[in-house]
């Protein structure tokens, strides 16, 4: 490069340090813009896109959907499946007299 830095002043010295370290968050940035489009453009050749090798698409075939049982006659939006711990709405109404299968879905 021919910047002869024995002769530049602390002031320029820190200056081009300044430079060079937004140059290198730029280089890296568009570094990684290029390695994923070239990822993206492998995984594309195979059928695949990447969030689905990388694990972060959903595999609908996998995974299951929980299907609510018991639904709070009170708020609607609250549901159970019927497993794990009872949420409190469930208690409250088993105490105020109702039936289990009064909250049926």
């Amino acid at each position: 490069m021919g910047i002869n830095l024995e002769q530049m002043s602390r002031k320029d010295l820190m200056a081009l340090r300044d430079d060079v370290e937004k140059a290198l968050v730029g280089a890296e940035k568009r570094e990684r813009r290029e390695a994923l489009k070239a990822a993206e453009k492998a995984a594309a050749e195979f059928g695949y896109s990447l969030s689905e090798l990388s694990g972060d698409a959903p595999r609908a075939s996998k995974q299951k959907k929980k299907k609510e049982k018991y639904r709070n006659p009170a708020n609607p939006e609250q549901t159970w499946t019927g497993r794990g711990r009872k949420p409190k709405w469930v208690h409250d109404a088993l105490q105020a007299g109702a039936d289990i299968s009064d909250l049926e879905i």
